[in-house]
C-alpha cells in the first residue's frame, strides 16, 4: 500500500532502536525524510546509514526544551519544514509500593514520558499548521487505561499523555493536523528486556521461562501467548502518520494483542 506520503519530513525520537526505528525503516522505504532523534547517536548513525532516502541523525534530550527546540530547527534547515512527528521517546520508570515511590520517580517518568510530548507538540506543530497537514503521533501504552499497582509513575504520565493528545486534536484538526497515540503492550523491545531480566533473576528462571510466567499472570488478555514485534507497532504507527489515515483523529489505536480486556477505551 502506498501510504501517501513520500517527501513528506518526520522527526522520531527514540528512534535508536526497537518501534522508533522500524517505523523508521517503514518510512524510509516510503520515501519519507527522516531526522532520527535520541540521547545518544552513535549505533543510531550507524544504522540510519542503511536506510533509504535523505536521513539526518540529531542528539537531543526530550526533557530539555532547548534541545527540543534545537531538535526541530534542524529538521527546518535540512528539510525547510516537519510534516510528521512520531514521540517514542519514553521509560517505565520506578516500580513499587505507589505511596512509597518519592516525588522523583514520579517526576522523572513525568518529564520523560509526559513533558517531553508537550515541548514537541510545542515545537512542531505550528510548522505544521502553516502548511495546512501534519501528523503527531505519540507512544501511549495499555498502562494509560489499564494501570498495573506497581507501575503508578508510569500510569499516571501516559493517562497524561493519552488526554494531551486528545486534548490537542480538538483544535488541531481545523488546520489540517491529526493528533492520535498508538498503545502498544509487551513489544519486544530493551524495555521489556530489561523488565524480563530481572523478573528472570528475581524468580531463578530463564529468560524465556520469565517471559512464559509474565504472560500467563500478569498478561491474560495476550491470548496469542508472546511478545509483540517492534514491526508490528511499526507497522499501526507508520499507518497513523500516512494519507490513509486522514479521518483518523483524537484516536487511540491499541496494538496489544488483547492485551486490554474493556470493550471500550
Amino acid at each position: 500500500m502506498d501510504l501517501g506520503i513520500k517527501g513528506r519530513v518526520a522527526i522520531i525520537t527514540g528512534a535508536t532502536d526497537g518501534m522508533g526505528f522500524e517505523t523508521a525503516r517503514i518510512l524510509a522505504a516510503e520515501g519519507v525524510k527522516l531526522v532520527l532523534s535520541d540521547k545518544t547517536i552513535d549505533q543510531l548513525e550507524k544504522d540510519a546509514a542503511a536506510l533509504p532516502g535523505d536521513v539526518v541523525c540529531v542528539k537531543a534530550d526530550v526533557t530539555d526544551e532547548a534541545d527540543v527546540t534545537a531538535l526541530v530547527a534542524a529538521a527546518v534547515q535540512r528539510f525547510g519544514t516537519v510534516d510528521i512527528v512520531v514521540h517514542t521517546a519514553g521509560v517505565t520508570g520506578a516500580k513499587g509500593d505507589p505511596l512509597e515511590l518519592p516525588d522523583s520517580d514520579y517526576e522523572e517518568a513525568w518529564q520523560i514520558d509526559f513533558m517531553s510530548a508537550v515541548r514537541m507538540a510545542r515545537a512542531a506543530i505550528p510548522l505544521m499548521r502553516r502548511s495546512g497537514w501534519g501528523r503527531f503521533v505519540c507512544i501511549t501504552s495499555e498502562n494509560a487505561v489499564q494501570p498495573y499497582w506497581e507501575e503508578a509513575v508510569y500510569n499516571v504520565a501516559k493517562a497524561a499523555l493519552a488526554a494531551f493528545v486528545k486534548n490537542l486534536s480538538y483544535k488541531e484538526a481545523e488546520h489540517g493536523v491529526l493528533c492520535n497515540t498508538v498503545a502498544p503492550a509487551f513489544i519486544e523491545t530493551k524495555m521489556t528486556d530489561g523488565m524480563m531480566e530481572r523478573r528472570s533473576k528475581e524468580m531463578g528462571v530463564s529468560f524465556d521461562e520469565a517471559v512464559e510466567s509474565f504472560l500467563e499472570e500478569e498478561r491474560p488478555g495476550i491470548a496469542l501467548k508472546r511478545r509483540g514485534k517492534a514491526e508490528e507497532a511499526a507497522a499501526a504507527i507508520a499507518f497513523m502518520v500516512s494519507e490513509r489515515a486522514s479521518f483518523i483523529n483524537g484516536s487511540n489505536l491499541r496494538v496489544d494483542g488483547g492485551s486490554v480486556q474493556a470493550v471500550q477505551n
